[in-house]
């Protein structure tokens, strides 16, 4: 133990603490070798790792960008399309009751042109009912004023144009008639029978 102290006490105090020198060349020979091999290899991997990372990392960070303004644009466009949609419901909506007026209006005309034709149609027939009954009425009150006329003159009229003066003057004074209220003139035939015996041969 003694001569280990005595050389120890020999190489000074800084002799206990640090090594030797050609351990401390070899040491930074070795940390050299080892920096240079990780510079050399490791760092470039480290490095192309940490940039894929970050590539990566900032593509999903573009990729979230993009999903959000898309989302704020099919946002846009969905309540686009449902104010379109909105309008085109209330110009349908308006366009349907237009037509439905017009429809309505179109239909009140051609009812009441249809009505008038009836109308129309309805006057014309009972006008021509009336002319109808009028002809008929005419002959058979001639006749009736003729047979009257041959039983007041006593004998048959022959003569055929003073038979129709007879007629014809007959329905005049006839037709001359006040109307009754509620009957036609044309058929009164009870006080315009007095006048046929005037016509006497």
């Amino acid at each position: 133990m003694l001569p280990l102290a005595a050389e120890s006490g020999q190489g000074g105090g800084t002799a206990f603490i640090l090594p030797p020198l050609y351990e401390i060349f070899w040491a930074a020979i070795v940390l050299l070798l080892i920096l240079l091999v990780v510079g050399r290899y490791a760092l470039p991997r480290l490095y192309a790792v940490l940039d894929e990372r970050a590539r990566r990392i900032q593509e999903g960070l573009d990729l979230a960008d993009k999903a959000e303004q898309d989302q704020a644009d099919a946002e846009k466009r969905a309540a686009r399309l449902v104010d379109e949609a909105r309008r085109e419901a209330a110009r349908i909506r308006d366009n349907a009751q237009s037509e439905a007026k017009e429809i309505v209006a179109q239909a009140r005309t051609d009812a009441q042109a249809e009505a008038a034709g009836i109308v129309e149609g309805a006057q014309r027939q009972i006008l021509a009912d009336k002319q109808a009954a009028q002809i008929s009425l005419r002959t058979d009150v001639g006749m009736l004023a003729t047979t009257l006329a041959e039983r007041i003159v006593g004998e048959q009229l022959k003569d055929t144009a003073l038979s129709e003066r007879v007629i014809d003057r007959f329905l005049d004074d006839l037709e001359a008639m006040p109307p009754v209220d509620g009957v036609d003139a044309a058929v009164t035939t009870g006080p315009a029978s007095e006048p046929a015996p005037e016509e006497k041969p």
